[in-house]
């Protein structure tokens, strides 16, 4: 390691804190900026350091590096009043590696570009196992020197690195990996019922399809949780929601027709509206269910389906 950087991170939740315990674990002193005592726990029990305010992150740090929910926490931890966009200085590097659109993004690099701060768009694709292993895919956009100068962070926490340009390109592409997501649940959720009423069991029908055209990483890493119906939440249909909300924004403003994005969005809102806001986004096979007219026996065995 030719230069031992400073990294500040904000956000330690489902992926923050998994993320940030690998940069951690190569050898990068890293403070970390967390509300919740509880978030951030594990990574100060490896020996982070903890920040109380944005100043005391910014004066820890060469590099901040960001994993929050939202665009709104984005704006309040950049562009509000004594944010990161008024306390960072020429030379440091902000990196943020969340869900945003890229209308706010562009904001923020505006910003900060006045303040002669590199910006680094780096949404990651993946799940907190992928991360925890770091096998993560990042993408990133942005200044290029700012990359190479922290790719060697990047690389603890991913398996492959993918540099896209100048500008918002990485959160298009998010936006696109997400817009497959999203829907591949969707269309997987209904062939899976379509099999059912055929006399198919799930377990079959996923077995055959994960050595098919049309096996992928995702449908394989959900196969356990289709099988066992646990729809316990990696990612859920409530962060879904706000994923297509962000995919049709950037339509909307960039005038491209997205009638199948548009489709299953309302199948997500279908979901919460039954109560399954919190359940994994893949819940979606059970509620193409009812609406077959197919209910599960409680007590039965797991594929035992019954007409109603």
């Amino acid at each position: 390691m030719i230069e031992t950087l400073r990294v500040g991170w904000a956000g330690i939740g489902k992926m923050g804190a998994p993320m940030s315990r690998r940069v951690l674990e190569n050898g990068y002193p890293l403070t970390v900026y967390e509300p919740l005592p509880e978030n951030r726990a594990s990574v100060v029990a490896q020996g982070a350091n903890v920040a109380h305010a944005l100043e005391d992150l910014v004066e820890a740090s060469d590099v901040v590096m960001l994993t929050i929910p939202n665009d709104a926490v984005l704006r309040q931890l950049t562009l509000a009043p004594s944010a990161l966009v008024e306390l960072l200085k020429p030379g440091q590097i902000l990196v943020e590696m969340s869900t945003v659109s890229p209308e706010l993004s562009a904001e923020v690099a505006e910003a900060l570009g006045r303040k002669g701060v590199a910006y680094l768009r780096a949404p990651v694709s993946g799940s907190t196992i992928t991360a925890s292993s770091g096998m993560l895919s990042v993408m990133v956009s942005g200044p290029e020197d700012a990359y190479r100068k922290i790719e060697p962070i990047l690389a603890s926490f991913s398996s492959k690195r993918f540099y896209l340009g100048e500008g918002e390109e990485a959160r298009y592409l998010k936006l696109v990996l997400n817009a497959l997501v999203g829907a591949t649940a969707a269309l997987l959720g209904e062939a899976l019922t379509l099999g059912l009423k055929g006399n198919l069991s799930v377990e079959t029908m996923l077995n055959v399809i994960c050595e098919s055209a049309v096996a992928s990483p995702l449908i394989a890493y959900k196969r356990d949780l289709l099988v066992n119906r646990n729809f316990d939440p990696a990612f859920s249909v409530s962060q879904m929601m706000k994923d297509f909300d962000l995919i049709l924004g950037a339509a909307k403003s960039d005038h491209v027709p997205m009638y199948l994005a548009s489709m299953i969005r309302q199948q997500y809102e279908a979901a919460f509206a039954d109560g399954l806001a919190e359940k994994d986004f893949f819940v979606l096979f059970e509620q193409y269910e009812r609406l077959a007219g197919m209910a599960r026996e409680k007590t039965a065995a797991p594929q035992t389906l019954k007409a109603i």
